[in-house]
């Protein structure tokens, strides 16, 4: 199916396009077909998911490939616990497409708005120094290159592409479907609550070493983090999930609600910020509940924010922490928006943030009708002063020659993409920067 191009935006309303025509294919033939006809019409073309990465990573000006209808599940196997997903396959639904099989993904993060093919190519991940990102549970995938060829990359097909496949930044192929490695259905235990900053910090990796998953927030003006830590359980392992009243305060009228209020009234008189974010140190409690693993994982947001992530060498995250809270002191900023700091394990992708090194994520936020220019570029310098690597999918200033520093398969990955994409049929303004023209 074809149709002339729309305005399409990105869901943090950071980049917008027009493209010349747009394609929605239903099957592996049909991306050939579009692919095939972007070459013969001499025009770029990208798929696009739901637009979360903030980012022109999915932008497409000449030929948008709308993914939406290559999704399910194509195949199952409950004994090894793989199963092949289309490439449009949302996460928010695969807990209901999972369940007959009795099947979970084993880690994710917390927003499950993305497609699979779109989280797993820009190296989303959540927290957890047992597990690594979403692209690290892919043991295959079938693409279609620049040439127009499907390929399949697995364990025995051309395994020596899938370091690179995994996590490709849609710019080695157009990915058809993933065949994940996944976990038999888990129930999390989730205890939430607010504890000192300060010493938070001084046992990070004590905190991050003891639990399964552990994660924390802090509130720029305060001092308080809110901390989440998880631990998994069997999957009929009592459950006692929040109650519909408790979630719906807790999550959509203060954490959605007020707090688009409290953000809309900070652009235009910045100082009721940190009266507010004190407020809500007060007003966040503590949680203690159980339940399956999607459920406990995912946050709705629906608060339109900005957001760069950079991931850090494991150890150095108290130190990056303390200079971003002096240099919002020191500034005499005003941020609305919580820090969210993660740890994931090492992997071997070759342009995964964790490549080769355990790691902590500090990702800083802004609301969407705020400028984050000089917040975000003065907290991405300390982050490059620790040997930061920038999230693909969110807002950083990188270039080739500076990820190239970071990142010691880069040229590796260059070269596959000389082989899958010669004529650079998938390249965009973003790709060129990132990983040169």
């Amino acid at each position: 199916m074809t149709a002339t191009g729309a305005t399409w935006r990105n869901w943090g309303r950071t980049e917008s396009v027009r493209p010349l025509r747009v394609e929605r294919p239903a099957t592996a033939e049909a991306v050939q077909r579009a692919v095939a006809s972007a070459a013969a019409s001499g025009l770029a073309i990208k798929p696009v998911g739901s637009g979360h990465s903030f980012t022109g990573i999915a932008v497409a000006p000449g030929v948008q490939l709308d993914m939406a209808d290559v999704s399910g599940v194509v195949d199952a196997d409950v004994a090894t616990g793989r199963v092949t997903l289309g490439a449009g396959t949302r996460l928010h639904d695969l807990p209901e497409l999972l369940a007959p099989y009795g099947l979970a993904l084993a880690n994710m993060g917390d927003i499950d708005r993305q497609t699979i093919s779109g989280a797993t190519s820009t190296g989303t991940h959540g927290t957890g120094l047992g597990f690594g990102g979403l692209a690290t549970q892919i043991v295959a995938a079938r693409l279609v290159t620049g040439a127009g060829e499907l390929i399949t990359v697995s364990e025995t097909e051309r395994p020596e592409l899938l370091p690179a496949v995994r996590l490709g930044l849609g710019a080695l192929g157009v990915l058809v479907d993933v065949t994940l490695q996944l976990v038999p259905r888990y129930v999390l235990h989730a205890v939430e609550k607010p504890e000192p900053l300060g010493e938070v910090l001084d046992a990070w990796e004590e905190r991050v070493r003891g639990a399964d998953h552990f994660e924390f927030y802090w509130f720029p003006h305060t001092e308080a983090a809110l901390t989440k830590t998880n631990t998994r359980l069997p999957g009929d392992a009592p459950r006692r999930p929040l109650g519909r009243l408790s979630r719906w305060l807790d999550d959509e009228l203060l954490a959605n609600g007020a707090y688009r209020g409290v953000c809309a009234l900070g652009t235009v008189a910045p100082g009721v910020v940190p009266a507010f974010a004190r407020q809500v140190e007060k007003l966040t409690g503590d949680r203690d509940f159980a339940d399956f693993s999607p459920r406990v994982y995912v946050t709705n947001r629906t608060v339109r924010f900005r957001e760069m992530e950079y991931a850090v060498p494991l150890a150095a995250v108290p130190d990056a922490m303390r200079e971003v809270r002096a240099l919002i002191e020191r500034k005499g900023w005003r941020i609305s928006f919580p820090i969210e700091v993660r740890a994931a394990a090492s992997d071997d992708n070759w342009l995964s943030t964790a490549h080769g090194r355990e790691s902590g994520y500090i990702a800083v936020h802004r609301y969407y009708r705020e400028d984050p220019t000089e917040y975000f570029a003065a907290v991405e310098a300390i982050m490059r002063g620790y040997g930061g690597r920038p999230h693909w999918g969110k807002m950083h200033s990188r270039d080739a020659d500076s990820l190239r520093e970071v990142y010691p398969r880069f040229d590796d990955f260059l070269r596959v993409r000389d082989e899958l994409d010669p004529e650079r049929r998938f390249a965009n303004p973003y790709l060129d920067r990132v990983l040169g023209a």
